[in-house]
Parts: structure tokens; C-alpha cells; sequence
């Protein structure tokens, strides 16, 4: 079995049976073709459109590479409007506003998505990391493992067995038993362990002074945080540069590291009703994609994929 037909589970798609969803996160692939050396493009109206460009070139390319009979993308809807934002009003506040024009061509992809067959999730309440998170729930209680493909450290929380996270574009993949190796924790104690190094990224301040060695460690010798404040007695005597200070420290941040775990923690539980039939990528819309391709004045690259794409069957 080639490394294609194990990824994409045998063929599991001829006998109709899901084997694998592939979950994708769109904001990873828009950004990267916003901020990449493509040339300017502009639809009919002059609106900027290289980041539609890229991000449609890259969900063709997967398409037609790993030909997934389910898949869903999610997208984020702004920076500053998820439930994590009522919890700590000053989480992602240190991130600029989106350029101009991007929300739009986070629009388009949105459109392409639906064009492609392809189906699109977005919340105004929850993250695309919490999309993810609860589409992988779902399926996983069906028996039917996920391909999670982003650049995001984050979302290597939710691999379990079966599972890989998957960086598409740098063509790095990992499964369960290769994420502690990659991230130094496993994934079951991944928020905890950044609950603790907090992530400067998203505003999360975590327990000062400790960095990504001192969590690894801790998340190696107690299962969450609540095992690691119950046994503050035994941090003093791990094998750690400055341990016998940390327990004081620990317990003077111990509000700030459980915050910050409700902060890193995916949401696999949101409001969301859909089944594996919801997730099956269904056939093209040829007059619809020809229509977006004109008006955002595509050259024969995108349609020639789209040609190809429509003779793989999509189940």
C-alpha cells in the first residue's frame, strides 16, 4: 500500500464506508497566500484576489492528490468574537486588524469552497480550531479518524490514534505516537502543557518564568493540572534547572495557568449538527466555478485542475 492509499485508508472509498475525514484550516493557507510573492492579482471589480488564488490552489492540489470522499473546511470569522474573548477580553488583542480586503477574499474562499463541493464551517461564537475540534469528535464516535491539515501547534491536541496532523504545505506529517516527539508533550496534555508556557501569540500570559523544557517535564511526570497543583511537593525534586522555587511560582500563578488552559483548550462540544453524509464532498458546480474564475480573472492554471478534478469520482 502506497503512502497515498494508507493516508486515504485503502480503499475504503470504493466499498462507501468513510475511513478518514480530512479537516482543513483555512486560515493557515489564506494567510500564507496573502503574505507570499504571488503577483497582483484583481477580480473585475479591483479587488485584490492572490489570496483566493492561492488558497483554491491548494485545496485543488489536495483534492486531486489525496481524493478524499470527506472533507470539511473551517474558517475563522474575525480575531476578537469568540467565547474566548468573554472569558479574557485582552486574548488575540496584540494581533493587528486584518489588511484591507482580506475579509473578502476570505468571503470568496468561503464561495469557492461551496462551489468545489466542498463543505464550510464558520461561527461567530467559536474558533476554527473548535470546528475542527468537534467535527473530529463527531467523527471519531463513528469510528472514522481525522487528517488534520494546518500549520497551527494548537490543533495537535486533538490527534489521537489514527489521527495525523498533517503541515501540507511543508509536507510534514505526524500521527499520534510522533506528536510528543515533534511538540514535547502528548497531545492528551497539550493545553495543559501550553496552559503553562502560555502563547505569546494569542495573548496568553501562563506561569512566567516557565518555558517549554520546564512544561514538557511537568506534563510528563502528572496528567493535568490539577494532578500537578495537588503533587506541588514532588516539583522540587524533579531534575530541573531552579525546581526548588517552583512550586511557590506555580502556586502564585495557579488562577492565571487555569485561565489560560480554558484559553488554549479546543472546543470539541460546540453546537453542531452534522453527520458523515454532511462531510461528503459532492460533485463540482462546473457553470459556478467557470463564473468565479472569470470574474476573479483566472488564468487556465485553476480551471485545468478543475477539469481534472471533475473526473474523479467523489465517492
Amino acid at each position: 500500500m502506497s503512502a497515498v492509499e494508507a493516508l486515504h485508508g485503502g480503499d475504503a472509498g470504493a466499498r462507501g464506508e468513510p475511513q478518514l475525514i480530512y479537516l482543513v484550516d483555512a486560515s493557515v493557507y489564506i494567510f500564507r497566500a496573502y503574505y507570499s510573492e504571488l503577483p497582483a492579482m484583481t477580480d473585475r471589480d479591483g479587488h485584490a484576489a492572490h489570496a483566493v488564488f492561492g488558497f483554491a490552489r491548494f485545496l485543488l492540489d489536495l483534492l486531486e492528490k489525496m481524493r478524499p470522499t470527506h472533507i470539511a473546511v473551517a474558517f475563522d470569522q474575525r480575531l476578537t468574537s469568540s467565547f474566548r474573548n468573554r472569558i479574557y477580553p485582552a486574548y488575540k488583542a496584540n494581533r493587528e486588524p486584518p489588511p484591507p480586503g482580506l475579509e473578502l477574499q476570505f468571503q470568496r474562499c468561503r464561495e469557492f469552497c461551496q462551489h468545489l463541493g466542498v463543505a464550510a464551517f464558520i461561527s461567530p461564537d467559536y474558533e476554527a480550531d473548535d470546528i475542527i475540534g468537534t467535527l473530529a469528535a463527531i467523527m471519531r464516535r463513528a469510528g472514522v479518524c481525522s487528517v488534520v491539515i494546518t500549520r497551527d501547534k494548537d490543533l495537535a491536541q486533538l490527534i489521537r490514534d489514527g489521527d495525523h496532523y498533517w503541515d501540507y504545505g511543508h509536507r510534514e506529517r505526524f500521527g499520534y505516537g510522533e506528536i510528543e516527539k515533534r511538540f514535547g508533550v502528548i497531545p492528551e496534555r497539550f493545553a495543559d502543557y501550553l496552559a503553562l508556557t502560555g502563547d505569546s501569540v494569542d495573548n496568553i500570559r501562563g506561569v512566567p518564568g516557565i518555558g517549554p523544557k520546564t512544561a514538557a517535564v511537568l506534563m510528563k511526570e502528572f496528567a493535568c493540572l490539577e494532578d500537578l497543583y495537588a503533587g506541588l511537593e514532588r516539583v522540587a525534586s524533579l531534575k530541573l534547572r531552579g525546581a526548588p522555587a517552583l512550586p511557590e511560582r506555580l502556586r502564585l500563578h495557579r488562577e492565571a495557568a487555569f485561565l489560560a488552559r480554558r484559553l488554549t483548550m479546543i472546543a470539541c462540544d460546540m453546537p453542531l449538527s452534522v453527520d458523515a453524509a454532511d462531510l461528503r464532498r459532492r460533485a463540482s458546480d462546473a457553470c459556478a466555478l467557470t463564473s468565479f474564475y472569470d470574474r476573479h480573472r483566472f488564468g487556465p492554471l485553476l480551471r485545468r485542475q478543475s477539469e481534472r478534478l471533475a473526473q474523479i469520482p467523489c465517492a
